[in-house]
């Protein structure tokens, strides 16, 4: 968090470095290392290494490296269902496209954009209908999850030039994966090798909304006779807001080192480094995009005093700075006994503002009245939420290889620090703020004693203790391959909630085993049917935990009252998960179909506020059932073309009614949200090692925002296309390239994916008589065509 093609050892300096060979090697290097604990590649049957991922080398001037469908697909052996994008497909994407947008056609992957390049956070991604809090995120073996509300953030993850593959693992994680919260499956992102030899690669690009990138890596190559080599690179980004005021800036450092020895020992030390200023992206309401369409909720460019002065667009600057350090270490001692560990750490802060006022009177305190405040009555101020989270942990597994058995016993610890606060800046006649950190006390609101001035705050410890013990069980030459694993995870938490009121001391302590079983069966050399069961669970996230103290009397004045009431007795989300499923990894084709069920039990649903959608909520849905079909194929290529294709059928049912505002809403036997029925991808690549291009499609039928299924999206049809030339090698330079990357080729206007849920959108009856208020839920609202021209080469 690994075998060559055959040419490695003799392959010339620009193939090894720069060339789509040389990141395919790398890719396949590193899937051979990164087999999960209970089945490790080295006692892996031959036949079971032998899958065709490298589908032709053609020597000529320009080496050409394709793989089948285009990159989206890869031969999969194992018990579950994945699927992988190779280096091939992200070596012709755009060169800043974050994670989530690379698996965006893959089978049940439904990608939610605000900009057209990735940068933004305001990204989301649901799979199978699960939202992106279901998800674990895990880079080399370390889980990059927020640690209060489980989400990923992609434009703080890797640069795209860095990774060999990306693989989404639909059902649920593995048995050693270090997340607490994969019931919808589990991202898992690699890291190339470092080159052999001393070199690099640089790219610039420039594009669409003043869109401009540069990125370059440095290779050491072998340092002295140490075998340690190495590289590091460096991107600055910088992008305007495309439909409000403001601009994206982006900088971002990746490092490893490797060391291997032996007969498949290897140790690395990798990090990444993010500093981000992002603007931030409006959501939408239904009716407002009807009536206003992308300009909805619009921030301003210039600052207006009066009624529009929360809108300006620079009371919502969103400033971020995140590392990730990891050092997976593998041991292996002889041909029976491994060992594995992985110690991680992380630091992360950011403040997600908005546009408010406050007055000088009338203002509480958590359930404590303030006598007054330093500011004008109707000051426009920004609304600062602060979070500063640390994270430290290890995971470990013992491997032991006897006869048929391949056994692994594990343990994995981690500890974060998440402290969250809600304070306000002034800001100045122009509308911008001293420090758009908020992260001095200087530069904060105080109260007459000096402190700063709360809307909320708290602050969370947790501890994850985790033992596992699985066995892969390989039969007949390794033709029926079998999993059983079982891992108990315990779960504390502690924390104190730090503004006044009747709530001062939150604990919590969780415990889930988690018992699974998977089944592999080798029809033939080429065709294979798969089957698993897993259990997974999700604890709250930790918002859910403390009290808020913002309530409003009958005449809408603050008072100070508890308006949402935090609680450590919310239950674990649990769930049971099947599969069922055929492989096919013939000469031409690679295909697979998988059949899917889910059970949950207290399905968490996390939202946005209405009034802020970086505060999360969560609600708890009950029970749910949700069932489907994935297909999946691709063939290798025939006359330099290469197709990929991708469906999901996905039927989702609540299965109880939902009490709110002392009555129940019949909510039973509806859709879920953000499940549509239907998707399709598609892809069509042709490559023949100097020209090359690309158009992918995705389909996606209209979703529900609500649990009473009363306003919904309508279905989403995109495009984009890529298309370039790979030259010879000039002077020093080793396969410059030209590339052209058009998103949302038709230029739709749309909406792509749901924020914030409700309970119901209009005014509804409940089965005891109530009238039940609606809300509106809000929308992502996608970008519009884009263009970017890159120029790549090696050196």
């Amino acid at each position: 968090m690994r075998s060559f093609f055959s040419g490695r050892k003799t392959a010339p300096f620009f193939l090894l470095l720069c060339s789509p060979g040389w990141a395919l090697a790398t890719s396949e290097k590193q899937a051979h290392k990164s087999a999960t604990p209970h089945h490790p590649a080295e006692h892996q049957a031959p036949h079971a290494m032998q899958a065709k991922q490298v589908e032709y080398i053609t020597t000529r001037a320009t080496p050409e490296v394709v793989q089948r469908g285009g990159g989206l697909i890869r031969p999969q052996h194992g018990t579950q269902s994945i699927s992988e994008v190779g280096r091939s497909y992200m070596d012709i994407q755009a060169p800043m496209a974050s994670a989530f947008q690379l698996v965006s056609i893959l089978p049940g992957a439904n990608v939610m954009t605000s900009d057209p390049f990735g940068i933004s956070p305001n990204t989301n991604i649901s799979v199978r209908g699960l939202n992106g809090d279901a998800l674990g995120y895990v880079l080399e073996g370390m889980p990059l999850n927020d640690i209060a509300a489980y989400n990923g953030y992609p434009n703080q993850f890797a640069d795209t030039e860095n990774y060999s593959k990306i693989g989404l693992q639909q059902g649920s994680a593995d048995l050693d994966s270090p997340v607490l919260n994969a019931a919808g499956g589990l991202m898992k992102l690699s890291f190339l090798d470092p080159a052999l030899k001393p070199g690099g690669f640089a790219s610039f690009s420039y594009g669409a909304f003043n869109t401009r990138r540069g990125f370059i890596r440095l290779e050491t190559g072998e340092i002295g006779h140490s075998g340690v080599r190495g590289f590091v690179s460096y991107s600055n980004t910088h992008a305007d807001n495309w439909r409000s005021g403001g601009y994206d800036t982006r900088q971002h450092i990746d490092f490893r080192l490797l060391k291997e020895w032996g007969q498949g020992s290897h140790a690395s030390l990798l990090g990444s480094w993010n500093k981000a200023d992002t603007s931030y992206y409006p959501f939408t309401s239904l009716a407002d995009w009807k009536t206003y369409g992308t300009h909805s909720g619009k921030l301003t460019q210039h600052f207006q005093p009066g009624e529009n002065s929360t809108n300006y667009w620079r009371l919502a600057r969103d400033p971020e700075e995140t590392l990730y350090v990891g050092a997976p270490v593998h041991l292996r001692f002889n041909q029976r006994f491994s060992f594995d560990i992985t110690p991680y750490a992380q630091s992360a802060y950011g403040n997600f503002p908005y546009g408010s006022t406050l007055s000088s009177t009338g203002n509480y305190y958590g359930s404590q009245p303030v006598a007054s405040l330093p500011v004008k009555d109707g000051q426009t101020v920004r609304a600062d939420y602060t979070q500063r989270s640390y994270r430290a942990g290890v995971n470990m597994a013992f491997h032991a290889h006897y006869k048929w058995n391949d056994f692994v016993m594990g343990y994995w610890y981690d500890y974060s620090d998440d402290n969250e606060r809600q304070p306000f800046t002034s800001v100045g006649d122009d509308g911008s703020a001293t420090n758009i950190w908020a992260d001095k006390r200087r530069n904060r609101i105080l109260m007459s004693d000096g402190n700063p001035y709360l809307a909320g705050a708290f602050h969370t410890m947790s501890q994850a203790n985790a033992l596992y013990i699985g066995d892969h069980i390989s039969l007949m030459d390794d033709r029926l391959a079998m999993d059983i694993g079982f891992k108990e995870v315990m779960l504390h938490r502690w924390g104190t909630n730090d503004v006044p009121g009747s709530q001062r001391n939150v604990t919590s302590n969780r415990q889930e085993p988690l018992p699974r079983f998977g089944l592999r069966w080798n029809i033939t050399k080429q065709d294979q049917i798969f089957l698993n069961v897993n259990t997974n669970f999700r604890a709250p996230a930790v918002s859910a935990y403390y009290n808020s103290y913002a309530g409003v009397d009958a005449n809408g004045a603050a008072n100070g009252a508890i308006s949402q009431a935090g609680t450590n007795h919310l239950k674990n989300e649990y769930s049971v998960a099947e599969e069922f499923g055929y492989r096919r990894t013939g000469d031409w084709l690679t295909a697979s179909l998988t059949f899917f069920n889910y059970n949950f039990r207290n399905r968490q649903i996390q939202t946005g506020e209405a009034n802020n959608p970086n505060i999360i909520t969560t609600i708890n849905a009950g029970k749910q059932t949700s069932r489907g079909v994935d297909v999946e194929l691709g063939t290798r290529p025939w006359h330099h073309i290469s197709p990929y294709a991708s469906f999901e059928y996905l039927h989702t049912s609540i299965d109880n009614n939902i009490a709110t505002g002392g009555d129940i809403l019949p909510t039973a036997g509806k859709t879920a949200i953000r499940s549509p029925h239907f998707q399709v991808g598609a892809g069509l690549r042709y490559d023949d090692g100097h020209f090359f291009s690309m158009i992918t499609m995705h389909y996606m039928s209209h979703q529900y925002s609500t649990f009473m299924n009363d306003e919904r999206i309508p279905s989403i049809m995109t495009a984009d296309l890529s298309l370039g030339y790979r030259f010879n090698n000039v002077g020093f330079l080793h396969q410059p390239t030209l590339r052209l990357n058009l998103s949302n080729i038709s230029n739709q206007r749309y909406l792509s994916g749901v924020n914030s849920t409700a309970l119901n959108a209009h005014d509804t009856t409940g089965l005891h008589g109530t009238r039940i208020s609606g809300s509106a839920p809000g929308y992502y609202i996608g970008a519009p065509f884009a263009a970017l021209a890159s120029l790549t080469a090696g050196f």
